[in-house]
């Protein structure tokens, strides 16, 4: 097993109401979904669970984390913006996980994950960013991609093109979600995207709470 980093901490934040029928306890449950999250693979999940003398396989894990419905929360009210698209691999098929980071906390407020990236997807994530936070002030920093500012100039949303400073807050997160998803060889395999989508807005409520 890989050496494990930021595995210790709480697990409020991870709400196990869903596990009434679980014959795990709780708390192992929590630490297999943070472990997870912040970690390890699913295989690793396992013999990690072992050492503490529970038996429970790859897909319990699985489904520990897809019933979790973990969702990051929402009402900040950001300064600044920082907003980015990237590629990721789903089966054989691109896909395309917008985020939006606050740079002065460096948490993620909002990721989706689209078949593509045109300027009405762009919107598309920023109204649902807008109905999660207030945003309406803030400046969004952005690089040069054609639909991010597209869609923040048909929203009427002030942006700034930088591809450093304060700009480096959503590609660190973004560093992270790759050497995340290297685990499972650079992309997500044998999941559909409304799969892969709950796995990643789980790690952003990780994320938001390491």
């Amino acid at each position: 097993m890989p050496k494990t980093v930021r595995l210790t901490g709480p697990t409020e934040w991870i709400d196990l109401e869903f596990v009434e029928r679980e014959r795990t306890l709780h708390e192992i449950i929590g630490k297999g979904i943070r472990h997870h999250l912040a970690e390890l693979s699913l295989s690793n999940t396992v013999i990690h669970l072992g050492e503490l003398g529970v038996q429970r396989s790859r897909v319990a894990v699985h489904n520990w984390v897809q019933k979790a419905d973990l969702q990051p929360a929402d009402g900040e009210s950001p300064d600044r913006v920082a907003v980015d698209q990237k590629a990721i691999r789903i089966n054989d098929e691109q896909y395309w996980l917008y985020a939006a980071v606050d740079p002065q906390t460096n948490r993620i407020l909002h990721s989706r994950l689209f078949s593509t990236y045109t300027i009405p997807i762009a919107r598309e994530f920023l109204t649902e960013l807008a109905e999660k936070h207030d945003v309406e002030d803030a400046l969004f920093l952005v690089d040069d991609a054609d639909d991010l500012i597209g869609g923040l100039c048909r929203e009427n949303y002030s942006y700034r093109v930088e591809r450093h400073g304060f700009r480096n807050s959503v590609e660190h997160v973004f560093r992270e979600v790759q050497r995340r998803t290297s685990s499972f060889s650079n992309r997500f395999s044998h999941v559909d995207p409304p799969t892969a989508e709950t796995w990643l807005q789980a790690h952003t409520v990780w994320w938001n709470h390491a």
